[in-house]
């Protein structure tokens, strides 16, 4: 299974819930509908970065989780940290963070919205590094792969395959690509079968149908490279 088969699995068996006036979008990225609420869809609300070079975001661990869901998300953690100047840190005194909690269903807001910031990763249904991994590219900032502006270059959506109460979740956005090459391995992307109403692909890619799409291990390379991108590493 891909990460995003996993979140798929979670959030529509379990019924994923969040806060009042907030909905889902693609599935697994909360986005707020109140007046005067932060908005960062398909662009990007970045967390601040310290002058040693790192980007510090902090966060809680809800001492609802045991050791080994503990474990498992902070794998998630070590996998974004490898390679890039992220770092995530036990919040002390930040203002904002992330308050990792095992709500309804896996799922994240985008970008860093200020203040405490919900990030939901229930038990057992979301516990893999990889699910933690991709919702916490979520609050890095960034979206699903297959929402690039330019997707269609790349791959086919079958509409008609696609549950018809989910066809939002198939939109794609002006994103900034950071100017990289479609990633068809990229740990933020849908696999060939998401949300697919009769067993039928919903995702082809246009190079060849062996192509892999989506993973659950964690960031590919060129996922690590846009994070290093988009918070200019250097």
């Amino acid at each position: 299974m891909t990460a995003m088969d996993q979140i798929i699995e979670a959030n529509e068996y379990e019924a994923a819930s969040i806060t009042e006036g907030t909905t889902l979008r693609e599935g697994d990225i909360a986005v707020s509908n109140r007046m005067g609420s932060k908005t960062c869809f398909a662009r990007s609300c970045l967390w601040s970065k310290s002058v040693d070079g790192h980007v510090y975001i902090a966060y809680t661990l809800s001492p609802e989780y045991n050791e080994l869901d503990e474990k498992t998300i902070m794998k998630g953690m070590e996998l974004i940290e490898e390679d890039t100047c992220v770092r995530f840190v036990p919040r002390t005194h930040q203002r904002d963070y992330l308050d990792i909690q095992p709500k309804s269903g896996c799922w994240s807001y985008l970008g860093v919205r200020g203040g405490r910031q919900a990030l939901s990763m229930q038990t057992p249904d979301c516990m893999s590094s990889g699910v933690a991994a991709h919702e916490l590219m979520h609050a890095l900032g960034f979206v699903h792969e297959q929402s690039r502006a330019d997707r269609d270059n790349y791959v086919t959506i079958k509409w008609s395959n696609i549950w018809k109460d989910r066809l939002r979740n198939f939109e794609k956005f002006k994103t900034n690509n950071l100017d990289t090459p479609y990633d068809y391995g990229s740990l933020m992307h849908f696999g060939m079968y998401a949300y697919s109403e009769d067993g039928d692909p919903t995702v082809v890619p246009k190079t060849s149908w062996s192509v892999q799409m989506g993973q659950g291990y964690g960031p590919s390379r060129l996922d690590k490279f846009k994070i290093n991108q988009l918070y200019k590493c250097g």
